[in-house]
């Protein structure tokens, strides 16, 4: 099989639009990214530019979240690179060691970058996803806004 060269069409999406899916996909369930590939009906052939490998990156923070900048500590991530058929390249970059996950990340990058297949992988695979990390996101804020301690109800008598 030959594979074309990297496209060079103008998207039909926005730098953010695809911050936005990468991000969720790499916050997904490994389980479920492979479970919705397996129900996805459209799969094209692909190969590996660069197959998954892991490795450490620096994570880095800031003093009281917006002062001087510096190490926290390494971070495993798992990136993996793959060109679809038709030369579509999709790259999955995600933490932990997973090497299945950032193959699906990959795949699932290059399709939502392709105009018939967005609507689909949107629909069936994005968007359930980003609510399920939504519901998840809730009830965390839910179990810590519960323990929250008000320091301004008590009243000083003068």
């Amino acid at each position: 099989m030959t594979i074309p060269a990297e496209k060079t069409d103008i998207p039909t999406y926005t730098t953010k639009d695809r911050q936005n899916w990468l991000a969720i996909l790499a916050r997904a369930n490994p389980t479920e990214l492979a479970e919705k590939w397996e129900k996805f009906a459209h799969k094209p052939r692909y190969i590996f530019l660069r197959q998954p490998e892991s490795g450490l990156v620096m994570a880095r923070g800031r003093a009281g979240g917006s002062g001087a900048q510096f190490n926290l500590g390494e971070v495993t991530v798992t990136r993996c690179t793959i060109r679809l058929e038709n030369g579509t390249t999709g790259h999955g970059y995600v933490r932990g060691r997973d090497k299945k996950q950032a193959e699906f990340v990959a795949i699932f990058d290059a399709l939502m970058q392709e105009d018939r297949y967005r609507h689909s992988v949107q629909e069936t695979i994005i968007t359930p996803i980003a609510q399920k990390l939504q519901q998840q996101k809730n009830s965390r804020a839910a179990k810590v806004a519960a323990t929250k301690v008000d320091f301004y109800t008590m009243v000083r008598g003068e």
